[in-house]
């Protein structure tokens, strides 16, 4: 798939090193390079203070967890989107990013809660700790979606993201926490794990499996992303 010549790309990454910010966008660069993207790499959400230079901005990828952004950032990323540039982005590089703003909450419509982990028994003090066997279940919506079209429910060993969402989301998967022994709810619980958003003139794309390099390297994963970066773009 080639896509039209001339677009730019916005890679901003950093925040948690634990989700190798450089290292997991560096997989898809080449990618967006190969569709046609001018790819620029920022290693904080500063450029999208830069109104004149996010108006030819046509996708950002973004894969920074936590950290902060500040009021003027976040006033041009919703600028941005609203006026067409897409977004897109995976587990907490985007779903989990800027905590101290409820308005990027809002903007994104997705906000990871926590990752149950295994039997406290079972824990040696790793981020293995909470690596659980999961399924992403595809939901009908998927079956024909430019992003999931031919891609059947698969199944995760990594972080399983417990999500709170709004209703404005459009969800193409979910993945549901069982409840074990040790866990303190009482019935299970479902959170989207593939969603689609859309804001004024602007899409916005989020998966959330994308804890580790092995997990993006995964076929359905990787592809989801490939084509959830296309789809968004505007």
């Amino acid at each position: 798939m080639t896509g039209d010549q001339g677009r730019k790309a916005l890679v901003v990454r950093g925040g948690w090193e634990g989700h190798a910010p450089v290292e997991a966008t560096d997989l898809f660069v080449p990618f967006l390079e190969k569709n046609g993207y001018e790819v620029h790499r920022a290693d904080s959400p500063a450029p999208y203070a830069d109104s004149a230079f996010m108006s030819d901005i046509d996708l950002i990828v973004q894969c920074y967890t936590m950290g902060t952004i500040e009021g003027e950032e976040l006033r041009g990323l919703e600028a941005a989107i609203r006026a067409g540039t897409g977004m897109a982005g995976w587990h907490g590089g985007i779903a989990d990013s800027f905590r101290n703003s409820s308005d990027y909450l809002h903007l994104i419509g997705g906000q990871f809660a926590c990752h149950p982990g295994k039997d406290p028994a079972e824990r040696e003090g790793s981020q293995a700790d909470n690596f659980v066997p999961y399924t992403v279940n595809m939901l009908p919506a998927a079956s024909d979606h430019p992003i999931t079209a031919g891609i059947g429910d698969f199944d995760l060993v990594t972080e399983q993201y417990w999500v709170l969402t709004d209703d404005y989301i459009d969800v193409l998967a979910t993945t549901t926490q069982k409840v074990r022994p040790w866990d303190p709810w009482h019935r299970e619980v479902t959170s989207p794990a593939i969603w689609t958003r859309r804001w004024g003139s602007g899409r916005i794309f989020v998966t959330t499996p994308g804890h580790s390099l092995d997990v993006l390297r995964n076929d359905s994963v990787r592809t989801i992303i490939e084509r959830g970066m296309l789809w968004a773009s505007r």
